[in-house]
């Protein structure tokens, strides 16, 4: 009888090492086949103005001549748009730059925002957002925004071309209430323009 009773204790010792395997097992197989989500989640870079405009200065240089805008004004509004490319509407996967709201090719991104009511004082609401695969994409798409207008109104943007302008200040001007609702748009255009020097880039 005693025997038995060790037999006893010795199986279910037995049993008890073996399910203790069996889920040490379980745990490593299953830990080995996750997903390594931490390469898959890195941040984005994090620019400073100088460098964001310093990556987009040449593409915005070429695409403004193409177009026959200011490169200064698209530089600026795509570094005040997309806090020099750290926003995240700017970062991978989205790549907008300039804010611009629908959709690019079927693609988009819901985001809530803040808007100028134009007597100054801001709210918030959720607006779809472009969602581009580039930042070349994204100027190029601002470029043919400025050419085409809007459904109710083709010259909205006229005067923010070099042909219809004296100066970028003209253009700074022209966007503003029209293409942001921010009443000083175009003084916060202006800072920039003159603290980084992007007149250099406007076609001569």
């Amino acid at each position: 009888m005693r025997k038995f009773a060790q037999l006893t204790v010795l199986a279910a010792l037995a049993c008890v090492v073996l399910i203790f395997s069996v889920l040490l097992l379980v745990n490593v197989f299953s830990t080995s086949s996750e997903p390594k989500t931490n390469a898959q989640h890195t941040p984005s870079q994090q620019f400073t103005q100088k460098e964001f405009i310093q990556k987009i200065a040449p593409t915005a240089e070429k695409i403004a001549e193409k177009y026959g805008l200011y490169a200064s004004v698209m530089i600026a509004q795509a570094t005040l748009e997309s806090n020099s490319g750290n926003s995240e509407l700017a970062s991978t996967p989205n790549y907008n730059l300039f804010g611009m709201k629908g959709s690019y090719r079927g693609n988009s991104v819901r985001y809530p925002t803040q808007e100028d009511d134009g007597k100054g004082n801001m709210r918030t609401i959720n607006a779809n957002f472009r969602q581009y695969p580039s930042y070349e994409e994204s100027m190029k798409d601002y470029a043919k925004l400025l050419q085409k207008g809007t459904s109710w109104n083709k010259e909205i943007y006229h005067k923010t071309f070099v042909k219809n302008s004296k100066s970028y200040k003209e253009a700074t001007a022209a966007l503003t209430g029209r293409y942001a609702t921010d009443s000083k748009y175009n003084h916060k255009l202006n800072q920039l323009i003159k603290d980084y020097k992007l007149s250099k880039y406007d076609t001569k």
